[in-house]
């Protein structure tokens, strides 16, 4: 699980002091995980880096039907997707245009070194 998801689910274990919701498509044997900030703590609608959502997803197909079908995703209100599998750039751009919404998309890619970081000398 992606640091986002996980960390927001910590989050909310330890009472919950950043107001984030877990979303889960079924419980225990969950498909799609999504964290965002609760409706009534999101102030401004145009604000994108406190409307952060991050997602994990075990089956895609999953990913796109919660996409499409619910209200887990506010598309009134700008927001940040954060995902690092394949597929969730794609699959919101898909819902955006099903939804006959125009986006404007930043994709990010994570780059990971197989080498741990050494101490700086001071």
């Amino acid at each position: 699980m992606p640091a986002g998801v996980l960390g927001a689910v910590m989050t909310v274990a330890r009472g919950n002091p950043a107001a984030h919701q877990v979303l889960v498509d079924s419980w225990p044997d969950f498909a799609v995980v999504l964290t965002r900030l609760r409706p009534e703590e999101q102030a401004d609608p145009g604000d994108f880096y406190a409307n952060q959502l991050a997602v994990f997803y075990r089956e895609e197909g999953a990913w796109r039907a919660l996409l499409g079908s619910s209200e887990a995703v506010d598309w009134s209100r700008a927001f940040q997707m954060q995902g690092m599998q394949d597929g969730v750039h794609e699959a919101v751009c898909q819902a955006a245009a099903a939804k006959g919404l125009r986006m404007k998309t930043f994709q990010y890619r994570a780059m990971l070194s197989p080498e741990p970081p050494r101490p700086r000398a001071q």
